[in-house]
């Protein structure tokens, strides 16, 4: 999926010559977690997030009375602590490239563009409930796991055992087995009701399956030299 799909269009933004009493205030009128800054050309020049602004609420500055704290938060402007070099991403952006792009970079939100405009915002939250949403992720379904040799086949051996039994997978994802490099991790969502009976299928043909966290993985490693 890509993010022009789930991105927000209703965009809130403030200008750079806001101050933070205002730029707050926003926050809490539209309960959102960031402002998008932009200039009187509607282009974007910053982004500031509540945690920004709780940064200079929980300031040294606190000690002050609360008139003379909201005098000083008036004279200083969303430009002054607006972070100004902002990571973007466009629609075509896949939302697996935007999760990654939020990681590595400890940020919680990306606006989107297309052709230089501004055209959305995306969050961590929606990347994580798409990321839930394409691994199946429900209250009636229930999750099994297989080690396998990283080899051609080896999902198709997996996938085919259930076919034959009418089994639907849900969803079906490979992730690398740390310390463990020539073995794959094959996370499966079945219905509950399919559950048990896959993992009997799947002991039958000889294949280990983990229902469950286990310490020790090595009862459940594949022999490598077959």
């Amino acid at each position: 999926m890509h993010v022009g799909r789930i991105m927000h269009t209703n965009l809130i933004t403030v200008s750079p010559q806001a101050t933070l009493v205002e730029a707050r205030e926003m926050i809490n009128r539209w309960g959102i977690d960031h402002l998008l800054v932009v200039d009187a050309k509607e282009k974007l020049v910053g982004i500031i997030s509540d945690r920004d602004l709780k940064l200079y609420w929980a300031s040294p500055a606190n000690t002050l009375s609360s008139h003379e704290l909201s005098y000083l938060l008036e004279k200083i402007l969303v430009k002054m602590i607006m972070i100004k070099t902002v990571k973007t991403i466009t629609t075509e952006t896949t939302i697996e490239r935007a999760a990654f792009i939020m990681q590595t970079n400890n940020i919680n939100a990306l606006p989107v563009m297309e052709n230089d405009e501004l055209v959305g915002i995306i969050t961590s939250t929606d990347v994580m409930g798409v990321l839930l949403q394409a691994i199946g992720m429900s209250e009636d379904s229930v999750r099994i796991a297989v080690l396998v040799k990283d080899r051609i086949g080896a999902i198709a051996d997996v996938s085919s055992i259930l076919r034959d039994k009418a089994i639907n997978i849900q969803s079906l994802i490979t992730l690398p087995l740390r310390d463990y490099p020539d073995i794959n991790q094959l996370v499966l969502r079945l219905s509950g009701e399919d559950g048990p009976r896959a993992v009997a299928l799947l002991n039958k043909n000889h294949f280990k399956v983990l229902t469950r966290y286990v310490k020790d993985l090595s009862p459940y490693l594949p022999d490598l030299a077959t």
